[in-house]
């Protein structure tokens, strides 16, 4: 019997090479090359979306809204920009056990009142999906459960009963028999996805796909899986603490970066409507190195708690350390610190930490954090009941953020009364609730923040 041919596949783009390399010629990724069967080539599998291939001119397509569906939870809804699209294709991505099944399971619960839904599990059967519906204590009498992990019987199934909403849990387990190499490989996933996608668009059927992650926490398996799908939602969160977030990196029908925080309970994962409380350590009385600033995550502004410890280096190279900001922007701000303001720390240790374990990733937090630094260095606390954000330049100018306004009000909303922002996002109108001092250097917020 002739033996398979075998090549090698990028599971990050999915390109071929004949021999193994470090490398992958096509993306240049590193350690991404694995072996797999080649398959054979085939008839085309695919059909048209529309038998219409004519051209259609811009001014005539119909742009109306499309109808989305309400997922019953509220926080959810928000990730995805205000519910599930219909013809939309969703992958969620996250640590195992974090709440991917536990969340879907709940929201395709809440739809089946209104709405057809199926739940494909290829990990679980239907009596374990029973189990773990009856100890978080919700029930439906129309939830349909389909235990297959085939491509072609899931789609005649989903295809005779034309629901509205799919789960797929999870795409990684779901093979097609039109391939021989076996589950999880990149060619299955890569065409599992696009047949499953293909069927949603031409159905206009919901479809919603879990995807498992890698060891670096990006959803495993080809990367044009990301690219095919409307919306990708990741899962955050340490698996010990009892908090969640769920955060949309891309997303067609409505805004990136939208945050959804729940939290764990023994019935399942519930919605938590005021975040911000999440993040903000309470102190009995005023603390040195501590800050609140308002960072932005979509479109809703969030209050987390900036935390630094400076302290002296007994080493030749002082240590840089962040937890849930971005370590090059804090050696920048050291070199900012000590060029703008005169304040040197080559010969301290720096230690950022970001209450609650949110990740901030914007620019806005380059001022709290320096502000956190000096109150750490000099040992007095800042100002009482005050929030900052705004980006710092090289020149030590207090460069503007985006939705100041917002930010602002939120903070006044959590009863803080002054706010340290940037010249530029300072209120043409003077707020009743909240004191805005606008600066537009380093020094002066320094000044500012520690002379009261």
């Amino acid at each position: 019997m002739a033996k398979a041919r075998t090549v090698y596949v990028c599971t990050d783009c999915g390109g071929q090479t004949q021999k193994w390399a470090g490398q992958c010629p096509h993306c240049q990724s590193w350690n991404t090359l694995t072996e797999t069967v080649a398959e054979k080539e085939t008839a085309s599998r695919y059909q048209p979306l529309n038998k219409n291939t004519e051209l259609v001119r811009l001014e005539n397509v119909d742009a109306a809204e499309e109808a989305r569906y309400l997922t019953g939870i509220s926080e959810l809804d928000r990730s995805l920009g205000g519910g599930l699209v219909q013809g939309g294709v969703v992958l969620i991505g996250g640590d195992p056990g974090i709440g991917k099944s536990t969340l879907l399971l709940q929201a395709l619960i809440e739809m089946s009142d209104r709405h057809k839904v199926i739940y494909v599990s290829g990990e679980e059967s239907a009596q374990q999906i029973g189990l773990r519906a009856k100890r978080l204590q919700i029930q439906s009498q129309r939830l349909d459960l389909l235990s297959e992990i085939q491509l072609e019987r899931i789609l005649a199934v989903i295809g005779k009963n034309k629901p509205d909403v799919v789960v797929v849990d999870s795409i990684q387990t779901i093979y097609s028999e039109a391939l021989q190499s076996a589950p999880g490989s990149v060619a299955q996933v890569r065409e599992c996805a696009a047949q499953l996608t293909r069927f949603a668009k031409s159905s206009n059927t919901t479809l919603v796909l879990v995807g498992h992650v890698t060891k670096e926490g990006a959803i495993a398996g080809p990367r044009v899986l990301e690219h095919i799908v409307d919306t990708v939602l990741y899962f955050e969160g340490d698996t010990h603490s009892s908090f969640r977030l769920v955060r949309a990196i891309k997303n067609r029908f409505g805004a990136v970066n939208e945050l959804g925080v729940f939290a764990m309970t023994d019935r399942g994962l519930k919605g938590v409507s005021n975040p911000s409380a999440l993040f903000l350590s309470q102190h009995d009385r005023q603390v040195s190195g501590s800050i609140v600033m308002v960072t932005q995550e979509g479109t809703r502004p969030l209050l987390v708690e900036l935390q630094a410890l400076v302290d002296e280096s007994h080493s030749p190279n002082s240590r840089r350390l962040t937890v849930g900001l971005e370590q090059n922007r804090l050696a920048m701000l050291l070199a900012v610190l000590h060029r703008h303001a005169g304040i040197a720390a080559f010969d301290q240790d720096v230690f950022i930490n970001a209450v609650g374990g949110v990740k901030i990733n914007e620019p806005a937090a380059d001022l709290p954090m320096l502000l956190a630094i000096v109150s750490s260095l000099k040992g007095k606390p800042v100002r009482d009941k005050t929030v900052a954000f705004g980006e710092i330049g090289l020149a030590g100018e207090v460069r503007p953020v985006q939705r100041g306004v917002d930010r602002l009000k939120e903070a006044a909303k959590l009863g803080f009364k002054s706010a340290i922002v940037p010249k530029a996002n300072a209120p043409k109108t003077k707020s009743k609730d909240i004191q805005v001092i606008p600066v537009d250097h380093v020094s002066q917020a320094i000044d500012i923040a520690f002379n009261h």
